[in-house]
């Protein structure tokens, strides 16, 4: 089977799109492109009081990815295959969701002045699940930073990522319900969602893989 060249895993916080693309880059032995969110001296600051943190947070990442995306453009054009756990799209949803008008429009201009430009992915996987799910995923996961993240803030973002994959055509599109579907714990069902990803569907795809009996 072909298998993506550039391949993106994404999602809201909590779905487990970094962990999924680790392992995918492990078995494809490939480049692997992470969001970094454990370098953004920020993001607790955010995570306590949103409005006080928002605009440097955000603009931390924007600059992050920018660099990131750079450094990408740069590398060997052979690379076999690389997978990434974002999309520079993404940074505008957040942008949107947490910054208000003036702050905005500030990173707009950053962003306008950055102009970060990314490969085209040959698939994006969406990871989606409920916030209930998010949340309680968060919770065991024990990061100490995001055991403030309250269920509205999740529930705003879930909303964001399904309105911008709804509209989103750029690429081929494989929707996951991720909402009972354990691709890192559970072997099969890696291998169900590996088996779509190396077929490299084409247009928007859903793959609803019926939970576990009991």
């Amino acid at each position: 089977m072909a298998k993506p060249k550039f391949l993106v895993i994404e999602g809201p916080i909590g779905v487990g799109k970094t962990s999924l693309a680790r392992r995918l880059a492990d078995t494809f032995g490939s480049e692997l492109l992470l969001e970094g969110a454990a370098d953004n001296p920020f993001l607790d600051r955010f995570y306590r009081n949103p409005k006080q943190a928002a605009l440097p947070t955000q603009l931390f990442f924007l600059f992050q990815r920018a660099q990131q995306l750079a450094e990408l453009a740069q590398d060997d054009i052979f690379q076999p295959v690389r997978v990434s756990d974002f999309l520079i799209e993404k940074d505008r949803l957040f942008a949107e969701l947490t910054l208000d008008a003036d702050e905005l429009k500030l990173y707009e201009q950053a962003y306008q002045h950055l102009s970060p430009k990314a490969p085209t992915p040959d698939l994006v996987v969406y990871l989606q699940a409920p916030a209930e799910v998010l949340l309680e995923r968060i919770r065991r996961r024990g990061i100490p930073s995001e055991q403030s993240i309250e269920i509205d803030y999740l529930k705003r973002i879930v909303d964001a990522y399904t309105r911008l994959f709804h509209f989103y055509d750029r690429t081929p599109l494989l929707i996951v319900n991720a909402a009972t579907f354990d691709p890192i714990n559970r072997e099969d069902d890696y291998q169900a969602l590996l088996e779509h990803v190396m077929s490299v569907p084409q247009g928007r795809q859903y793959f609803n893989p019926l939970p576990l009996a009991l």
